[in-house]
């Protein structure tokens, strides 16, 4: 809060015992609507694990080699090597909110966590199959949503499970502010 809203600092330790025991949905809360939390620096610095380096089997052959050498033999090799996967923690969460009177949005977030799949494509899905609007909007931590119109909390999490390969225990419905798990 120091950070963001220096104004609500105050109210820190109600939120505390509001959050009292749920310390990680309170942390999901506040990624999701802050953004990640940032490196610290001397954790990067001190323990940070270069696995670009596979100098540790070669080192006994570049021993005797000048400082010129060994910077030559180090450099990348061209051609075609294999690709690196980043391994990506995927979480979507589903949510209703209500709007004016008895009109209800359910937004999806999380899905740009997912390997291979794009907002645009996954808000057509949902636009052709729930038969109302959908488009994807920025959110204040850096995020990207998809608004729908309409309540298809459970729909849409059968959709994303079954049409885009999502893992069931990756998928979450947010009801009432907690996070329990679709279970469809």
């Amino acid at each position: 809060y120091e950070q963001y809203q220096p104004d609500k600092v105050g109210d820190v330790p109600k939120l505390l015992e509001k959050y009292d025991g749920k310390y990680d949905k309170l942390f999901t809360a506040l990624v999701k609507k802050y953004g990640p939390e940032p490196e610290d620096p001397y954790i990067t610095a001190n323990y940070a694990s270069d696995s670009d380096d596979s100098d540790d089997d070669g080192e006994g052959k570049m021993s005797g080699l000048s400082l010129e050498e060994k910077k030559a033999r180090s450099k990348k090799r061209r051609g075609v090597g294999a690709k690196k996967v980043n391994k990506v923690d995927t979480r979507v969460i589903i949510q209703k909110i209500r709007r004016q009177r008895r009109k209800a949005v359910t937004i999806v977030v999380g899905m740009d966590t997912v390997p291979g799949v794009k907002l645009k494509d996954v808000s057509k899905e949902f636009r052709i199959k729930f038969a109302g609007s959908s488009s994807v909007k920025d959110t204040a931590g850096g995020g990207k949503e998809i608004v729908i119109q309409g309540d298809h909390t459970d729909a849409a999490a059968a959709l994303i499970i079954k049409k885009f390969k999502v893992p069931a225990d990756a998928v979450f419905l947010d009801i009432d502010g907690e996070f329990v798990p679709f279970a469809g």
